[in-house]
């Protein structure tokens, strides 16, 4: 069987464009975690590019649109374990708020694809709209409305060391870009030898494989250039306490959960650390107003010799009203507190409730102390020799608040996090797959502590040194030499995804301007 019948049959197997793009959909979910295929990322949209063929703009977001909801309701199936097991909602209220975050995700897919046919309308080839688009609102969705900076294209190839290195000057969006451009090249260089008349991607080709070539280049060199090292390594200790999500804040359950923390710290910290690190609410209760439970975490710093970090919420006062904070406090080996990091990116209807006043009747999915409020600040915490940049679960999501605390001194990225509310889901895997990007952009070494896993060690080029499994009790120790400060991603952020945002703005004027004119001249005929 030829290409060209390959083809067809395709076509008249699946009869129409939404067949297609939900091909694409599945194979692009198949590439995160889990399964995490990454491969089927650099081909997965090749039926969705067929699908687009000869379609109108309006016609070509519906396809995009079709492509990403079927991604997003695989990717993000999980959500619905968070709802209805966690948060006690019924599914008859789970079901309508997943599928709503599913289309305004899937939304940016159809946008991507409208603005690639635009674009050929007005002779501007595939090669360079839907790259530069996709990677425009991949990160237009990353901060509109508060933002959700989850499973981007890029994302999928976090194994991929070699590869990702190039995070540290364009971020996730530049493996972003090179894969769509990826899928366009390989989808034309079918269709010419299946002879439909579209010619051989040449200089599209050429430049990919340009681009692969640096990018691998690059990759290998950072890969295994010798750092040379900026201060004594830190040992650390990682303690994983798998606390289960619906007693965690039972008082009955407190003095078990202190106990289980306790003991594997002890056994941890054996061969002597200078870190322990605790998750995100590790401490179920107000460290700040409990003088008993807090002397005896000061007094297991004194014993370990060694600074423990733990999670725990905060209230502060703030114009005069008691404020609640999700926290992490730090103590220093003679038991003192020596600082305290307030998570800054809350989740939307789970740490708050988005325009409060009016969705009174909507309560929020986590355990209830009271809305909390976001830091007002990136605070770094200081060991003694080394400053920490602590992020509290969602928030290491979000590139940018890692790089302010880089760029406030941290010289070791901090993950805490309680991901019980995924249960037995893929989710904890994407979670660290992205936290993976935030040590290569910054070339800051990551240590994540989960209560319920996975908990890892990081190194500053993505590479993953240990980690635990899910739902189990464990400890992971190691030896992590503090980062440099220095990449380039540092330095410009995100600039190479706002020049992708103003060149599809650009795109999008150029089309208006021209179809005003064309509109103009019929009416003058």
């Amino acid at each position: 069987m030829n290409i060209q019948i390959l083809f067809s049959s395709i076509k008249q197997l699946l009869d129409r464009r939404g067949g297609l793009a939900i091909v694409s959909g599945i194979l692009i979910a198949l590439s995160f975690p889990d399964p995490g295929i990454s491969f089927l990322a650099w081909i997965a949209l090749i039926p969705l590019l067929i699908a687009l063929e000869d379609s109108t703009p309006r016609v070509a977001f519906r396809i995009g649109l079709t492509c990403g909801v079927t991604s997003y309701a695989f990717i993000l199936y999980w959500l619905n374990i968070v709802f209805v097991r966690y948060g006690h909602l019924p599914w008859s209220v789970s079901i309508p708020i997943y599928l709503l975050l599913v289309l305004w995700l899937a939304m940016f897919y159809g946008l991507s694809a409208c603005i690639a046919r635009i674009g050929e309308r007005i002779g501007i080839k595939a090669a360079f709209t839907l790259p530069v688009a996709w990677v425009a609102l991949d990160f237009i969705r990353s901060f509109l409305f508060s933002g959700f900076a989850w499973a981007m294209l890029g994302h999928s190839q976090f194994r991929t060391l070699p590869l990702i290195q190039i995070a540290d000057i364009a971020g996730v969006y530049g493996i972003t870009l090179l894969i769509v451009l990826a899928n366009i090249v390989l989808y034309r260089a079918l269709r010419a030898v299946s002879g439909a008349g579209i010619p051989y991607p040449v200089k599209s080709a050429a430049l990919l494989l340009l681009l692969l070539i640096g990018t691998l280049f690059y990759g290998f060199n950072r890969l295994y250039e010798p750092e040379a090292p900026q201060s004594k390594p830190l040992r650390v200790a990682l303690i994983q306490g798998n606390i289960p999500q619906d007693v965690k804040w039972s008082p009955e359950f407190r003095q078990h959960t202190v106990d289980t923390y306790e003991r594997l710290t002890r056994t941890a910290s054996k061969e002597g650390v200078d870190l322990i690190v605790w998750p995100e609410s590790a401490v179920p209760f107000f460290f700040q107003d409990e003088p008993l439970q807090a002397e005896r975490l000061r007094n297991l710093a004194r014993e370990t010799k060694a600074c423990l970090l733990f999670g725990s919420p905060a209230h502060e006062l703030r114009n005069g009203r008691s404020t609640f904070l999700n926290s992490a406090f730090m103590l220093s080996p003679k038991g003192e507190t020596v600082g305290r990091a307030d998570k800054m990116h809350l989740v939307p209807l789970g740490e708050y409730i988005p325009l409060g006043n009016i969705l009174t009747f909507i309560n929020k999915l986590v355990v209830g102390i009271g809305d909390f409020s976001p830091g007002e600040k990136a605070v770094t915490l200081d060991t003694g020799s080394t400053k920490l940049g602590v992020q509290v679960c969602y928030e290491i999501i979000f590139p940018e608040l890692a790089r302010q605390y880089v760029q406030s001194g941290a010289r070791v990225l901090v993950a805490i996090t309680n991901d019980a509310w995924f249960g037995r889901s893929s989710a904890p895997y994407q979670h660290l797959a992205i936290s993976i990007f935030r040590a290569i952009e910054t070339r800051t070494p990551l240590i994540r502590a989960a209560n319920t896993g996975v908990t890892a060690i990081v190194d500053q080029n993505g590479h993953i040194r240990t980690m635990t499994g899910l739902f189990t009790e464990a400890y992971r120790t190691g030896e992590i030499q503090p980062g440099s400060g220095q990449s380039l991603y540092l330095t410009i952020g995100d600039a190479p995804a706002w020049l992708c945002v103003l060149l599809t703005a650009g795109i999008v004027l150029l089309a208006w301007r021209k179809r005003k004119v064309t509109n103009s001249n019929s009416a003058k005929e």
